[in-house]
C-alpha cells in the first residue's frame, strides 16, 4: 500500500508540476478555486460513506457474518448512489451562482455541469473503496487509483495541447476538469466490475445473525459524519474562496491575488505534503484495524499501537522538516524554476510534524468510533482559520494567510491528540 501510494504520489506530483509550468499563475489560481468547489461536491456526494462502509463491513467480518457483509455493502452503495444524484442536482441548479460567486466569473457554467456528472460515480466508488479496505484487499483500490490517474494524465495532456494555444482560462480549466471527469469514468467502471467479482467469489453466505438493523447502523455512522462533513467542507470551501478576495482588500489586484493563491495552494503545499504519502497510506488502513480492536475491547493493543504510530510518525516528520529547511531554496528553483515557491515551502516546514502526526491521530480516532469528534475538531479549526483570513489578511496580506495556516494546524493537532489521550485514560 505504501509503495504503490508513493509511486502514485510521485506521478501526481510530477503531473502537478507539469500543469503548473504549462499554465499561467492566474489560471492556476482559478483552477484551484474550481477544485475547491469540486471537493465540496465530492463531500456532498460521498457523505462519509467510505468510513461508514469500512466500519460496517469490518464489524461484520469480526464476527464472521458473510451475509451481513453482503447486505450492508449493497445498502451502502444504494445510499451513496442516492446522495451522489442529490449532489449532482444541487450543482446543476446552482451553476450560475457557483460561477459568479465562487469562480469570479472567470469560467462558464459548463465546468459546473462537468463536475456534477462525476459526483454519483465518485460516491459509489467511495463506498466500494471502503469495502476493499475493510476486507483487506486494498490492492484493488490501488489499481483503481492507478488506472484513474494514468487515464487522467493521458487525457489531460492531450486536451491541454489542444486548448493551451488559445490562452483562455476558460478553455484551460475546461480541459483540466474534463480530463478528471473522464478518468473518474474509467475508475468507476473498473470498481464496479472488480467489486462484483470479489463479492461473488470471496464472500460466502454464512449467516451469524438475523439482525435487520443494517440501515440503522449505517445511518448511525453516516448521518453524524455527513452533517459534520458538510459543515466542515462548506467552511473549507468558504475559507479557500475568501482568500483571493481578502488579498484584494489588502490592495492586491485580482489577477495577482489569484496568482499568489495558486502559488501557495497549487505549488508549495503539494511539495510540503508529498512525503505524507507514507503516513496517508498507513493511516487509511488504521480505521478497520482499530475498529476490530475496539469492537473486541482490546484497549491494551489500541494504546500500544497508537503510541508507537504517533512517536514514529513524529520522528519521521521532524526529520523531513529539517531536510526541507536546509534544502528548500534549491528545491523550489529546481522543481518550478521559481525561488519564491521555495520561500513558502520553508515557511511551512516547521508545521510538518504537527500536520503529519495529526493524519495518524485522526484515523486512529475514526477507528475508535470518534469520527464525529474528528470532524468537530476540523470545524473548530476552520472557524479559527476563516477568522484569521477575514480579519488579518486584509491588513497583513499574505503574512496574515500564513499565520492562519499555523493557527489552524496547531489547534487541530492539539484537540485531536487531547481526544485520543482522554479515550486512553477512560479505559484505565
Amino acid at each position: 500500500m505504501v509503495g504503490s501510494s508513493f509511486v502514485l504520489q510521485i506521478i501526481r506530483l510530477l503531473f502537478n508540476i507539469y500543469v503548473s509550468n504549462q499554465i499561467a499563475r492566474e489560471a492556476l489560481g482559478v483552477f484551484q478555486l474550481i477544485m475547491t468547489a469540486y471537493t465540496f461536491g465530492i463531500t456532498l456526494a460521498a457523505s462519509g460513506i467510505n468510513i461508514t462502509s469500512t466500519r460496517i463491513v469490518s464489524e461484520e467480518m469480526a464476527i464472521g457474518n458473510n451475509y451481513g457483509i453482503k447486505k450492508s455493502i449493497i445498502k451502502c452503495i444504494l445510499i451513496s448512489l442516492t446522495f451522489g444524484f442529490m449532489a449532482c442536482i444541487i450543482f446543476c441548479l446552482n451553476s450560475s451562482f457557483i460561477v459568479k460567486v465562487c469562480f469570479h466569473s472567470k469560467v462558464s457554467e459548463s465546468i459546473v455541469y462537468l463536475i456534477a456528472i462525476a459526483l454519483p460515480m465518485i460516491a459509489i466508488s467511495a463506498s466500494i473503496s471502503g469495502y476493499f479496505t475493510a476486507v483487506r484487499r486494498v490492492y484493488k483500490s490501488v489499481v483503481a487509483n492507478f488506472l484513474e490517474y494514468v487515464a487522467k494524465i493521458i487525457i489531460t495532456v492531450f486536451l491541454l495541447q489542444k486548448y493551451l494555444p488559445s490562452g483562455s482560462i476558460e478553455n484551460i480549466c475546461f480541459a483540466l476538469i474534463l480530463g478528471d471527469v473522464l478518468s473518474e469514468v474509467c475508475s468507476f467502471t473498473y470498481n464496479i466490475i472488480v467489486f462484483t467479482l470479489d463479492l461473488n467469489h470471496n464472500i460466502g453466505n454464512r449467516k451469524i445473525t438475523k439482525s435487520n438493523s443494517f440501515v440503522y447502523r449505517i445511518f448511525r455512522i453516516l448521518l453524524p459524519v455527513a452533517v459534520t462533513s458538510y459543515i466542515r467542507s462548506g467552511l473549507s470551501t468558504l475559507k479557500q474562496l475568501i482568500i483571493p478576495s481578502s488579498l484584494e482588500k489588502n490592495g492586491i489586484h485580482c489577477e495577482k491575488a489569484l496568482a499568489e493563491y495558486g502559488t501557495i495552494t497549487g505549488m508549495a503545499m503539494p511539495i510540503v505534503m508529498f512525503p505524507a504519502t507514507f503516513l496517508t497510506a498507513v493511516s487509511g488502513l488504521l480505521i478497520p484495524e482499530f475498529s476490530r480492536y475496539y469492537v473486541k475491547k482490546d484497549y491494551l493493543k489500541i494504546k500500544q499501537y497508537s503510541d508507537k504510530l504517533i512517536v514514529g510518525s513524529f520522528l519521521f516528520a521532524l526529520l523531513l522538516s529539517g531536510v526541507f529547511i536546509v534544502f528548500v531554496n534549491a528545491l523550489g528553483e529546481w522543481i518550478y524554476r521559481d525561488a519564491s515557491v521555495g520561500v513558502y515551502i520553508k515557511l511551512f516546514a516547521p508545521l510538518i510534524p504537527f500536520m503529519y502526526v495529526d493524519i495518524i491521530v485522526d484515523n486512529i480516532l475514526k477507528g475508535l468510533d470518534a469520527q464525529v469528534n474528528v470532524l468537530f475538531t476540523n470545524i473548530v479549526d476552520l472557524l479559527v482559520s476563516i477568522s484569521f483570513i477575514f480579519f488579518f489578511v486584509p491588513w497583513f496580506g499574505i503574512k496574515g494567510f500564513i499565520a492562519s495556516v499555523f493557527a489552524s494546524e496547531m489547534l487541530n493537532f492539539a484537540l485531536s491528540l487531547k481526544k485520543l489521550l482522554d479515550l486512553q485514560k477512560s479505559w484505565n
